[in-house]
């Protein structure tokens, strides 16, 4: 697994990360404790670096499966986690980035990853409430004490990042980008990015699994299945986006590939300073994710799925209103 810097930051780290949400949250499958610490571990063992977490994964059991798991190989890899919700008996109620609370965060996410530092600490989702330099104050603080190496920001719009970045650098910035969900190209994330040598780091870059073709309008999903409340998980709309699969299958038959690696290909492609986290709970789709860093997507390929996706209308939003809310801020 070759590597990649993210911006200017001096953070290094494998051309793809694992999204470890999924182990234990938010798909509506847990795997077991012994399975999910041995698929975390086998990325490990074949090159990934770069792991995801976050308190609210869970809460709290994500932080405790990805400390335990990487705990053998610490110093070989880099663990970024979150703060920024006010979590109260297991639940969500609204955010919390004031900065006594991320420094509790901060050394609460420590014991549970069985560490001595975070090498990536996001705000989460931005807080109204609380102005950005004073959380980027506090992660400064932090930083200067040796428990965070590098300060990032989940979903802000590109103003705050720039209030942040001046108060403390910012190294990376996750934001949901793929090939239906394109926002950052237009709001300004990926300008600011480049300036000021910020990396970014896509969450859900196969589309929440739609965009393996693994999915389809007959799909049923589970009760207990966040992407139950999506407007593209319709049947209806996965219907009607089914236009964007096939085209990624195009791609990939002339490759020996899979749509999968069509779509984190494609997003390698976009700039140096990209290191998508696809996430998965089989050891089978991780080999397929980690061999996308190794195809190479022509120019004929690029320029192919730009002029036909641009073709295809995406049917429904990425996320309902109330939680679109909190994007961008």
């Amino acid at each position: 697994m070759q590597t990649r810097q993210l911006g200017k930051s001096g953070l290094e780290v494998s051309t793809l990360g694992f999204g470890c949400m999924g182990l234990n949250f938010g798909y509506g499958t847990t795997l077991e404790k012994s399975e999910a610490i041995a698929l975390i571990r086998a990325a490990a063992e074949r090159g990934v670096t770069f792991f995801d977490t976050a308190e609210v994964y869970g809460p709290y059991t994500n932080e405790e499966l990805v400390g335990e798991a990487l705990a053998p190989v610490r110093d070989k890899v880099m663990i970024a986690t979150k703060f920024g919700f006010n979590i109260v008996d297991g639940k969500m109620f609204g955010m919390n980035s004031r900065p006594e609370q991320i420094r509790a965060v901060c050394e609460a996410s420590l014991k549970r990853l069985r560490t001595d530092r975070i090498d990536l600490f996001y705000q989460h989702r931005v807080d109204p409430d609380v102005p950005i330099e004073d959380v980027a104050g506090t992660v400064k603080e932090l930083i200067a004490a040796g428990k965070v190496k590098h300060f990032g920001l989940s979903e802000p719009g590109a103003a705050t990042v720039r209030r942040a970045h001046a108060v403390q650098k910012v190294s990376a910035l996750q934001n949901e980008y793929s090939l239906w969900t394109r926002g950052v190209e237009s709001n300004g994330i990926l300008e600011v990015c480049k300036e000021l040598g910020i990396g970014l780091v896509p969450y859900s870059p196969l589309g929440k699994g739609f965009l393996t073709g693994a999915m389809g309008k007959d799909t049923k999903l589970m009760e207990n299945d966040f992407r139950r409340l999506l407007p593209r998980f319709t049947p209806e709309a996965m219907e009607a986006n089914q236009a964007l699969v096939d085209l990624l299958q195009a791609i990939a038959a002339r490759h020996n590939a899979t749509a999968a690696q069509v779509a984190l290909g494609w997003l390698l492609a976009q700039a140096p300073w990209i290191v998508p986290i696809p996430g998965t709970t089989k050891l089978h789709r991780l080999e397929e994710n980690l061999a996308a860093a190794d195809l190479t997507l022509l120019p004929a390929d690029l320029a192919e799925i730009e002029t036909a996706s641009a073709k295809i209308h995406i049917e429904g939003e990425r996320y309902p209103a109330h939680l679109l809310a909190t994007t961008g801020r």
